[in-house]
């Protein structure tokens, strides 16, 4: 605490700081509090503002708060002796009229329904110590907080009602507000505070701004920002032990980030309700699905913003235990979705498709299962998820076991070797018949393979370990028997034929 006291935790009050969290709270002001209190002085006739220093809240008694005049010259002698407000009993001056004199004078009016002595003692006690006062009302956030349990909305709710005039958000870790206020971060000054995640990463950043310009305000809201990390970090546990216990609550989640996208978050201000059984089943509390569906993701550490990696697992033999897939994948892969999809299992991770396969292969070396994988091409985000979800599925289904096939580097032999290449002998016989004839030895089909494969002529030669001028002499005899290789669609029927007489 040393450190946030340093940055104005012993500063003078404000007399806005009296009445939105001090002593005078439920009083009504007018004027913008923004002057220190340093100090109080009761005042019983207006003779007595001669001794009265500057920075000093004036309480009014007998004659000076007989009535509407009296409490006008008053405010007249304060603002000549730059007093920080007046205070006054309510009923001395309507409520308009000292409005008005507030505003036209520039000194703060308060109005109090209680006794103006015990006021006076709750203002002196604050004004001589003003690291008390504000120690107070971190004990009572604290309190709150603790009631609030482990519910990040109703954290949040605390937060913005205990701390008036500032307002809280919860970021994820891409800037986006869970919840909280939306203009938590405008205003003379901001606080943050990074909530941590799982495996040494942040799980989002407590965010909060306002319009004081007490020095010492900040940093009480950063102390009472900090006393709110612990209960975030517990509902992001309790989030996470809720779902890995249940692959189907997972697996609906994952869905609905896919179907939803990222979504714009609404206002989530305010206490809400408690924390329900799941992330997926709690639309109650939510201002929108997308948004609900974004929260619980970021509880459970699942990345929901920036580049994203689709990936699938393909089982080779029957099984049903998900929930050991679930918690293989995670040990592997890290905090990322585990959904069933097609034959197997899928989600994404914020990795890269060269990171993400090396992962995966060594996920697919722990499974006790005969398993092939695949990774698609990285996207933007969620709202772009399922094309690369459809890559990772179509690769999975070319690679072979224990293998990892990445969809941005699939070329025609991984597209061709999903083919059912039973069906499509006979097919590919009648295709390549008049060179079939002539191939007494297979040199020619295995030249025309590698040409296609390879592009040309070169290397093919490269890749057969033969002198160019062969690969030429021998295509030569494959034009010869009757092959257009200029013409695109019959390199295309070509390709596939030699790939399934060669398998």
């Amino acid at each position: 605490m040393s450190a946030v006291r340093a940055s104005g935790w012993e500063a003078p009050v404000t007399v806005a700081e009296l009445v939105d969290a001090g002593p005078l709270a439920g009083a009504r002001m007018y004027g913008a509090g923004e002057n220190p209190v340093r100090g109080v002085r009761i005042v019983d006739e207006l003779a007595v503002f001669a001794t009265v220093a500057p920075h000093t809240a004036v309480v009014l008694i007998g004659t000076a708060a007989s009535g509407g005049w009296a409490v006008e010259m008053a405010m007249r002698r304060a603002w000549e002796q730059a007093a920080a407000c007046v205070i006054a009993p309510a009923g001395g001056l309507s409520e308009g009229s000292g409005e008005v004199l507030a505003e036209r004078l520039g000194v703060t009016l308060i109005f109090v329904d209680e006794d103006p002595l015990i006021v006076a003692v709750r203002v002196a006690s604050a004004a001589s110590r003003p690291d008390a006062a504000r120690t107070q009302l971190v004990a009572r956030c604290a309190t709150r907080l603790a009631e609030a349990g482990a519910s990040a909305r109703r954290v949040l709710g605390v937060l913005n009602a205990e701390l008036p005039g500032t307002s809280v958000a919860f970021l994820d870790r891409y800037g986006r507000p869970l919840a909280g206020r939306r203009d938590a971060a405008t205003g003379r000054w901001s606080a943050e505070v990074t909530v941590p995640g799982r495996e040494g990463g942040a799980l989002g950043t407590l965010v909060a701004g306002g319009s004081s310009r007490s020095p010492g305000w900040p940093a009480v809201v950063r102390t009472v920002l900090g006393l709110a990390v612990a209960s975030l970090t517990a509902w992001a546990a309790q989030e996470s032990l809720t779902a890995a216990r249940d692959f189907a609550l997972q697996t609906a989640l994952a869905e609905r980030l896919i179907a939803t996208g990222p979504g714009e978050p609404g206002e989530a201000g305010g206490a809400g309700k408690a924390g329900g059984a799941g992330a997926a089943a709690r639309a109650d509390e939510a201002d929108g699905g997308s948004d609900e569906a974004r929260v619980a993701a970021t509880a459970l550490g699942w990345p929901i913003g920036g580049p994203i990696t689709a990936y699938q697992l393909r089982p080779l033999t029957p099984t049903a235990d998900a929930p050991l897939v679930q918690a293989l994948v995670a040990a592997a892969l890290g905090q990322v979705p585990v959904l069933v999809r097609g034959e197997g299992w899928a989600g994404w991770s914020a990795d890269g498709p060269e990171e993400l396969a090396e992962r995966l292969r060594h996920c697919l070396r722990t499974l006790p299962w005969p398993c092939a994988g695949g990774v698609g091409a990285q996207v933007e985000g969620l709202q772009t998820v399922a094309e690369s979800l459809l890559g990772a599925e179509a690769a999975a289904y070319v690679a072979g076991e224990g293998t990892v096939v990445r969809a941005d580097r699939m070329g025609p032999a991984e597209l061709l070797g999903a083919l059912p290449t039973g069906v499509l002998r006979a097919p590919a016989a009648v295709v390549l018949r008049p060179l079939l004839e002539i191939d007494r030895d297979g040199t020619l089909l295995v030249t025309l393979a590698a040409v296609l494969d390879e592009g040309g002529a070169l290397k093919a030669a490269e890749r057969l370990g033969v002198h160019r001028n062969t690969i030429t002499t021998r295509l030569d005899r494959i034009r010869a028997a009757g092959f257009d290789l200029d013409d695109a669609a019959t390199r295309l029927a070509l390709q596939l034929a030699c790939h399934v007489m060669l398998t």
